[in-house]
């Protein structure tokens, strides 16, 4: 997935009401940009750090620059970090339709957005093949790392987040594959693990959907100011 334009540096300075923050910009200009990420970006919001904004000329734009990625260092130097949860779905749309992704590969059908469920939700891909059958694909964003090369999700409770298991081992009762891909974007990350001390819910939610046969598997991403790509199968640890 590549930017449309080149994304300008700025040092942060806090982000705050979860969707602003305030930055300054590397000319001494400060600015209040747009945070797409509304969760706890727990770590990632050091005032400081140097941080990477898009930038919109759309009229209808409040604050023309987002804020996409943030360097952070755990001891082993910056490593650029992607924050914007729109990402994911296209950078996995693309990985499928380059068939990057080898344990989704082989589906003649890839289809977006796709209602299922008694909830009528809205599975975020659905593979399909007549000699596959159907395969249900939910993708969840990461970014959290307390330790060096240890990628985590949740960063903070989600209920929603939980749900989806749920719907998706229902779809593996009815016959189907379901799968729970998480997508984590810094290139740093070595081994992935669910982080059942933010929610125990989910972490209990993951063990009953993966013991029902939903399948999880964690991709890494490269990034730089240009693009972010998705990388490499990352192993689970307990």
């Amino acid at each position: 997935m590549r930017f449309t334009s080149a994304l300008v540096r700025a040092r942060l300075e806090r982000r705050y009401k979860r969707f602003l923050a305030d930055v300054v910009f590397d000319d001494g200009e400060q600015a209040t940009v747009a945070c797409p990420n509304t969760g706890s970006l727990l770590g990632l919001q050091a005032p400081g750090s140097v941080v990477w904004l898009s930038r919109s000329d759309a009229a209808t734009r409040k604050y023309p620059h987002t804020w996409e990625m943030i360097e952070n260092d755990l001891g082993d130097g910056p490593t650029l970090v992607g924050i914007n949860p729109m990402h994911p779905n296209r950078l996995v749309a693309e990985a499928l339709a380059n068939g990057a992704i080898e344990p989704l590969s082989g589906y003649g059908t890839v289809r977006p957005e796709v209602k299922y469920g008694d909830e009528k939700s809205r599975i975020d891909f659905l593979l399909e093949d007549d000699a596959k059958g159907l395969c249900y694909v939910e993708v969840k964003n990461v970014h959290l790392m307390r330790t060096s090369g240890h990628a985590e999700f949740p960063d903070c409770t989600t209920a929603r987040g939980a749900k989806h298991l749920r719907e998706l081992s229902a779809m593996v009762a009815q016959g189907h594959r379901a799968v729970m891909l998480y997508l984590i974007q810094r290139a740093d990350a070595q081994r992935f693990s669910i982080c059942a001390e933010f929610d125990p819910a989910y972490a209990e939610a993951f063990r009953n959907a993966t013991a029902a046969g939903v399948e999880a598997v964690a991709y890494n991403c490269r990034l730089s100011t240009e693009e972010i790509v998705l990388d490499r199968l990352v192993p689970f640890m307990d």
